[in-house]
């Protein structure tokens, strides 16, 4: 293979027939081998990691909520088409059908994967291919290599949608984060948000009905049974704590991510993998992890202690909040997200705080919508640079005071 590539390169080159097209050579040959190319002189700080080696340490951290968003997702559908829902009227039921899988058995832990991967793969697959498509699309034109930043957005943006999503919707939403949110300033390294939640934001505001309600969280036809697919976070949203603690889905089936709701987000137990692995490798911020559960933490207690009779929310506690939706995950992969984040340390801090005290106040403040973490990263995202612009400042304020002559 290599032998291969190294015949074709000469006409990806400069002068060659296909010297358009190299950023399409490049970005097979550097996926498949090393570089050959490198630095020289003694000006080059050397590390053994590089935007390759990050993004796929990223890719790792988030198996074990590809794992749940596969089973979860076929759980959730199987365990409402036994309990009296009908299963959907789709190519997947057909197939599970023919594969010996129409039972829908809850307990069945291979048909819930199997189940699950027949929504999770289909969309995973229109995201690279139409966010894969655009990035190549802006390296031919703007004569750059294609990055390996798209990897982890194509991973991301899947496990924040739920099952019943058109795929027409999946490829305009990552079109719209991939060239809105990300190529129009610049590309990789360039964008004030994350590329991801400008996909899902997108999705959210314009096509509503396919992203939020009761009926879009299980692959199943609930309304037949008159039982409800909405999510506990929905659910605490209309009847507080009671829903909660006394609901037939526990506090520990909550944190193993065994309820409805985006495909891969549901499970905090999944995420605190992920958090190990991103932790331990040095690429996703423990600051930032720590403030903003110290920031949710600050306000589910101020808002506990107002209380509240017409806000149920009002009333929910913190281990409860930590457990359902977008929490968990939206703050271990999300806001620690190393371009649209803060930079310095102490802003980290900062950063972090105010995305866990956002994401509690939306989610409590506006029952309407019971989810706050997409919303506060991307309100952070906005003023990340600002944060670190003060922290330099105060930097260079102080040392000035030291060094003064």
């Amino acid at each position: 293979m290599r032998a291969i590539l190294d015949s074709l390169e000469k006409n990806f080159k400069a002068g060659g027939r296909l010297e358009r097209l190299y950023p399409l050579y490049e970005a097979v040959d550097t996926f498949l081998y090393t570089p050959g190319s490198t630095t020289r002189g003694a000006s080059h700080v050397r590390d053994g990691i590089d935007l390759k080696r990050m993004m796929v340490t990223v890719v790792i951290s988030l198996l074990p909520c590809v794992a749940m968003a596969l089973y979860n997702t076929g759980y959730q559908a199987n365990l409402a088409i036994s309990q009296g829902a009908q299963p959907l009227d789709s190519w997947q039921t057909a197939l599970l059908q023919y594969l010996g899988f129409g039972s829908f058995d809850p307990s069945d832990v291979l048909g819930c994967f199997v189940h699950g991967a027949l929504y999770y793969l289909p969309v995973v697959l229109v995201t690279f291919v139409v966010g894969g498509n655009c990035e190549a699309l802006f390296a031919v034109v703007r004569k750059h290599e294609i990055n390996e930043g798209f990897l982890v957005t194509g991973m991301l943006f899947p496990l924040v949608l739920p099952p019943t999503i058109p795929l027409w919707q999946v490829a305009l939403g990552i079109a719209f984060g991939v060239i809105v949110g990300k190529e129009i300033f610049g590309g990789t390294g360039m964008n004030v948000f994350n590329p991801a939640l400008m996909s899902r934001a997108f999705l959210f505001f314009a096509y509503p009905a396919q992203i939020s309600g009761n009926q879009v969280w299980i692959a199943a036809d609930t309304s037949v049974d008159g039982s409800s697919g909405a999510t506990w976070l929905a659910e605490a949203a209309v009847t507080g704590p009671e829903a909660l603690a006394g609901g037939s889905v526990t506090w520990m089936e909550a944190f193993l991510g065994l309820l409805p709701g985006s495909m891969g987000e549901t499970s905090t137990l999944a995420c605190l993998l992920g958090a190990i692995i991103l932790i331990g490798t040095g690429i996703g911020s423990w600051r930032i992890m720590a403030s903003g559960a110290v920031g949710s933490y600050v306000m589910v207690q101020i808002l506990n202690a107002a209380g509240s009779t017409t806000n149920p929310l009002m009333n929910v506690s913190f281990d409860w909040h930590a457990v359902l939706g977008g929490w968990a995950f939206g703050l271990v992969f999300m806001a620690t997200d190393p371009v649209s984040a803060a930079h310095t340390n102490k802003g980290r801090y900062v950063y972090g705080f105010f995305i866990g005290m956002l994401a509690i106040l939306i989610r409590v403040i506006n029952p309407a919508f019971p989810e706050g973490m997409m919303l506060a990263i991307l309100f952070m995202n906005m003023f990340a640079s600002l944060i670190d612009h003060f922290v330099v400042q105060a930097n260079v304020k102080r040392r000035k005071a030291r060094y003064a002559s």
